[in-house]
């Protein structure tokens, strides 16, 4: 009777292939559900304000964030579940060669043959992409409508939610297609060193991309627009002065429409630097920090049953103190360390992100943005129920911005002084 091992050394190369795979697969996602539920016993029985956040944060927004986080961590794990299951299924019943035929019938219905491989790779690409989208539809509808409305985050319509599903759907083909279509074509003709070629081509890829994304493809989902002469912008336009940052514009994203979460960046090459604001991150521009003025026609009831929950936004001060931590990333060489190092893996990315993070702080607290910095951190963990308290070995593996404690305590000495 043959062992395992022989059989396993019997057994044809592609067919052992496949079984490495198969087991690589699971193998990450079992690793990935440990961490999730190390992270998830946090979120059950840390049910009260640890001493030392006693003094930064209430017992109710804790409570709040324990739950919002815990609903989210529990989404996350039926949602991968699911994923693995549908992954190992489609390897398992022979999905990607069914898919693949299916492309070449198409491709020949449309008069391109079996010599035109691009053309069939392009076609699975779209069939594959588009399976992706519907059977995940039903998962972001209900962490859209279900978790982050409940905890008071979404702001879309259901009609919003599906013209920018669709809008999404054919921005990425527009950018997908033509540059795979490029990426097979540079295989097919690089010979033995194709691979470095390929290598080359969607590290410009990834470049030009970064440099096009907020100018032409983000103003297709958000509103941008400059933000006002004013206070703010005369303060922000001084402090990227004294650190050299050439700034050319400042814009406000109108995030609000979307969710109320905030967030700020900068983008850019050379001497061409813009930043943008989302307009829940300033307390004095969030459309959920306004009334909505009387007499609005009833579309607008949903959206001012949403504006109840205000969410607080930040002080000008707090603002430049964040904007401070980001042109720290700047100054500090981080943005280019990043993409060379995403070359690498992605866990080293997420050691090398966190220490990044530090130095950012530290580079704001020299601006002299520590108290300020400190104070910030706070609101934008309370207004996106941020729960302070994480696994220590799920905070190493996932977390690529350090927890806010740590972050707090950086920034404590200079903040006292």
């Amino acid at each position: 009777m043959a062992l395992p091992g022989e059989l396993w050394a019997e057994a044809p190369a592609e067919k052992r292939i496949f079984c490495f795979v198969l087991l690589f697969s699971w193998a990450v996602y079992l690793w990935e559900a440990f961490l999730a539920h190390r992270q998830r016993r946090v979120y059950r029985t840390t049910t009260h304000v640890p001493q030392e956040l006693g003094q930064i944060m209430d017992s109710e927004t804790f409570e709040k964030s324990r739950l919002y986080q815990l609903d989210k961590s529990t989404f996350s794990f039926w949602s991968g579940l699911y994923s693995e299951i549908e992954g190992t299924v489609i390897l398992l019943c022979g999905g990607i060669p069914f898919l693949w035929n299916l492309s070449g019938q198409i491709s020949g219905r449309a008069g391109f043959g079996p010599e035109y491989e691009i053309v069939q790779s392009l076609m699975f690409l779209l069939l594959a992409t588009l399976f992706s989208a519907v059977t995940g539809l039903p998962w972001s509808l209900y962490n859209t409508f279900v978790i982050e409305e409940k905890h008071g985050f979404n702001q879309q319509t259901l009609g919003f939610f599906f013209k920018d599903a669709f809008k999404k759907f054919i921005v990425t083909q527009c950018i997908l297609l033509p540059v795979t279509s490029l990426l097979l074509y540079i295989i097919k003709i690089g010979g033995d060193y194709f691979f470095i070629y390929a290598w080359l081509f969607t590290l410009v890829v990834s470049l030009v991309l970064v440099t096009i994304y907020a100018d032409y493809i983000a103003p297709l989902f958000d509103k941008f627009i400059p933000l006002p002469e004013g206070e703010l912008k005369q303060q922000i336009e001084i402090m990227a002065k004294s650190i050299d940052f050439p700034l050319t514009k400042v814009y406000v994203v109108e995030g609000s429409k979307r969710s109320s979460h905030s967030n700020a960046y900068f983008y850019g090459f050379f001497k061409n630097k813009r930043i943008v604001l989302f307009d829940t991150l300033l307390e004095d521009y969030s459309a959920l920090n306004k009334e909505p003025a009387e007499g609005e026609d009833g579309e607008n009831e949903e959206t001012k049953s949403k504006t109840k929950n205000k969410k607080q936004g930040c002080k000008n001060e707090e603002v430049l103190a964040v904007l401070g931590h980001e042109l720290g990333h700047w100054k500090l060489g981080h943005t280019v360390k990043n993409i060379i190092i995403s070359q690498v893996l992605s866990f080293c990315l997420t050691v090398l992100s966190r220490r990044f993070e530090f130095q950012a702080d530290a580079f704001a607290k020299e601006l002299g943005k520590a108290k300020d910095l400190y104070s910030a951190l706070i609101k934008l963990n309370k207004d996106n129920l941020g729960f302070p308290v994480s696994d220590w070995l799920f905070s190493m593996w996932h977390y690529s911005h350090p927890p806010l404690l740590e972050r707090l305590q950086a920034l404590k000495d200079a903040k006292q002084d």
